[in-house]
């Protein structure tokens, strides 16, 4: 299909991507996209969120133990640095909190948190609505993406996703825009999809 071709050529790149994650089904990668998913889950810009994952991870926060071991304040310095302005404080306490919240129930590593949930993809979403700051929205931007390396998220297509396709005259369902693109190209297309919604 012509038009997802186009899609992926302008919009394709993951926010993992952007942000300099090189994902993989191992604890570091995992737990950056969730540090990148409690960024983008509140009314902000995403290219300012991606920006503020950037400044984070060049600070070297790239674990949950890295990351409780800043302080608040550098964390909002450094989220500063980004211009992620407004929601800077809070973001700062929800980081911390969050990386607590992995460091203690799941030792560090995410995929404990998909063994919990046993590998379903609303249970998955159920428990990672438990981190701070993360609600429906950002357990979806979180599934979207790591449908890289779970393949039991694919494919997943929030409604935002779906709905571009509609009017782009896409298929509609999840299942029907999978056969237009490799497994491996799902995030990309959902995220593409996502991206045409938001630059109208």
């Amino acid at each position: 299909m012509s038009t997802v071709r186009e899609l992926l050529e302008e919009h394709g790149a993951t926010y993992a991507e952007q942000a300099g994650i090189r994902l993989r089904d191992t604890p570091a990668p995992l737990y950056r996209l969730l540090v990148l998913t409690q960024l983008c889950a509140v009314r902000i810009r995403a290219d300012t969120a991606v920006a503020a994952a950037r400044e984070l991870f060049a600070a070297g926060w790239r674990t949950p133990a890295r990351m409780a071991g800043s302080t608040w304040q550098q964390r909002v310095d450094a989220l500063g640095r980004a211009h992620y302005v407004r929601y800077d404080e809070s973001t700062a306490t929800a980081l911390g909190e969050g990386a607590d919240l992995v460091r203690e129930r799941w030792r560090g590593d995410l995929r404990r948190l998909r063994e919990e949930a046993g590998r379903d993809r609303a249970a998955i979403g159920r428990l990672l609505r438990e981190v701070p700051r993360i609600g429906p929205v950002g357990a979806d931007i979180f599934r979207r993406e790591a449908q890289l390396v779970w393949p039991e998220l694919r494919p997943f297509f929030d409604r935002r996703a779906l709905a571009a396709a509609a009017r782009l005259g896409l298929p509609e369902t999840p299942e029907e825009l999978a056969g237009s693109v490799p497994a491996g190209e799902l995030a990309r297309l959902s995220t593409a999809l996502v991206r045409a919604s938001l630059h109208g």
